[in-house]
């Protein structure tokens, strides 16, 4: 039987269960000894890591406009401890990638074939497709634990079971705790195929920060500056994550990339993207609400209003981006799939980016997609009942707003 979608009705006032607030309260005790500085961040990665090259030192301005933005904000001393962790997580990962660039120089000369690229908007079914697509078989995919932990530690090599994957465990664990609404949102479990969004993070330049939490400065800092460095030091990341645990081609997929098109044209020429549609009204009522619910592991109140505002400039700001770079990118191999298209019949349009990449798309390959679908049926984790005046929006001035994107993609 069908559940009715649920009304989230907390948006401004976060509830949490007693367990949820016994877990904060001690996190927050650890906030004194945690500040948000650049100093405490490399102390413990270092101490941590027992290593000390961060590689190109560029990445510092990125970090400190970053640690300045999040400064002003109404952290509460348990969203401070966990700032901090991700933050000397993205830190740690810089120490392990030179590491292991240093005993291994070799990674540098990995061919990487043309990847696979899911770029879309949140809730434009990109997850979906990227978990289909990866259900085949054919591509080298993210789980999420090693997004957040892609390089081990020194003393952890080779110990099994990796214990990167238990420390996902016990995040996911606290996460579907405090945000039990979020897996009907978007799913994450530890071995849930991921968004390489974290790799992008770990050279401070990134989407990831700006959905977090409110950085303005940090947002402008990205905007103003051309990505095409930090998307190369991405590719680094996945040719050391080639050389680690092999894979013939990646799948790839980032909201990030709609902004992006000519940075992958420049970094990963031949590349297949796939761009997926959906009525943007609705997508940016759907994304905010996430992001407002979201929020609440890091900040004493949350203003669901202005995440609304600030959410509609920027997905329109991404939107019109796209329309500007779309038909300029012949290094590229693009579809464009509607998201009405995609559900009409998943197995085809994972079956035409495919063959736009110049894959065969084998028996084996089409079983394993359509025991994903019998396995993954739309709304098993429940439903959010989206609603536009939580947020202050009005679809009618979304849909007005957003019109030269519907006329090119979805009239």
């Amino acid at each position: 039987m069908q559940q009715q979608p649920v009304v989230i009705d907390d948006l401004a006032t976060p509830t949490f269960t007693p367990e949820v607030v016994e877990i904060q309260t001690f996190l927050g005790s650890l906030a004194p000894d945690l500040p948000l500085t650049s100093e405490s961040l490399h102390a413990a990665a270092v101490a941590q890591t027992g290593l000390d090259d961060f590689g190109p030192d560029d990445y510092r301005e990125r970090l400190d406009v970053l640690l300045g933005a999040i400064h002003v904000l109404p952290l509460t001393g348990a969203g401070q401890v966990m700032l901090h962790s991700q933050l000397t997580q993205h830190l740690k990962n810089r120490l392990l990638l030179e590491d292991l660039l240093g005993r291994h120089p070799e990674i540098r000369d990995i061919e990487l074939a043309p990847p696979v690229i899911i770029a879309g908007l949140p809730r434009t079914g990109t997850t979906h497709l990227h978990n289909l697509l990866a259900a085949s078989g054919l591509f080298r995919t993210l789980p999420y634990w090693e997004s957040l932990e892609p390089f081990p530690l020194p003393a952890e090599a080779g110990v099994e079971p990796d214990p990167r994957r238990g420390r996902c465990d016990q995040a996911i664990e606290f996460v579907d705790q405090a945000m039990p609404l979020f897996r009907a949102m978007h799913e994450m479990t530890t071995d849930h195929v991921h968004e390489e969004i974290q790799l992008l993070a770990n050279d401070f330049s990134s989407m990831l920060f700006e959905t977090l939490v409110d950085v303005p400065a940090s947002r402008e800092h990205y905007l103003a500056h051309d990505q095409t460095p930090h998307y190369r030091h991405l590719r680094l990341q996945l040719q050391a994550l080639q050389f680690l645990d092999g894979g013939r081609r990646w799948l790839l997929k980032s909201p990030q990339h709609l902004e992006q098109l000519p940075t992958l044209a420049a970094v990963f020429p031949g590349a297949t993207v796939v761009l997926t549609h959906r009525d943007p009204a609705r997508v940016t009522v759907s994304m905010a609400t996430m992001l407002a619910y979201s929020r609440r592991m890091n900040l004493e109140s949350v203003d669901a209003f202005a995440i609304g505002r600030d959410w509609s400039d920027r997905l329109d700001t991404m939107l019109s981006t796209l329309l500007k770079d779309r038909d300029h990118v012949p290094e590229l191999r693009t579809m464009d799939v509607r998201f009405g298209d995609f559900m009409a019949d998943e197995l085809d349009t994972a079956a035409r980016a495919i063959r736009l990449a110049g894959d065969v798309v084998t028996e084996e390959a089409r079983d394993k997609m359509a025991h994903y679908l019998d396995t993954h049926v739309q709304g098993r984790n429940g439903t959010i009942d989206y609603r536009a005046g939580d947020l202050g929006l009005d679809v009618d001035e979304l849909t007005e707003r957003f019109a030269p994107y519907i006329e090119r993609f979805l009239a």
